[in-house]
């Protein structure tokens, strides 16, 4: 799929650098084209790749991404540290689940939030 998801950003006119993901989300590095807005990109990367995910897995019939999405713009001197962030996710999540993930890095960045909007 992580292939599949880098064809999508690839025809977005974006440029993939990482794909990796566990069960229940996944991490997109990649440039963001000039032409297209956030949401529309995530909201094609989502459509596209469910689809596709129809598609090779007939009893995936009921797949689907979650409503809400979350963008950070990265530093080009951080991409490396991100890239291997990304690459890590298996292991990190063993440690970390993904909403004390979430939760750590708004504070960490000091990003306001109401958490009652954080999930669906």
């Amino acid at each position: 799929m992580y292939a599949y998801i880098g064809e999508i950003v690839n025809n977005l006119g974006g440029r993939p650098l990482m794909i990796n993901g566990v069960p229940d989300h996944i991490h997109i590095l990649s440039t963001l084209p000039r032409t297209v807005t956030i949401a529309k990109y995530q909201e094609e990367i989502k459509k596209n790749s469910s689809k596709w995910v129809k598609a090779q897995r007939p009893d995936l019939n009921l797949f689907a991404w979650q409503n809400g999405y979350a963008v950070f713009s990265v530093s080009s001197s951080r991409i490396g540290a991100v890239t291997n962030y990304i690459k890590k996710q298996k292991e990190h999540h063993k440690r970390l689940t993904f909403k004390e993930e979430v939760i750590r890095f708004l504070d960490e960045y000091d990003v306001e939030y109401d958490e009652k909007y954080l999930w669906d």
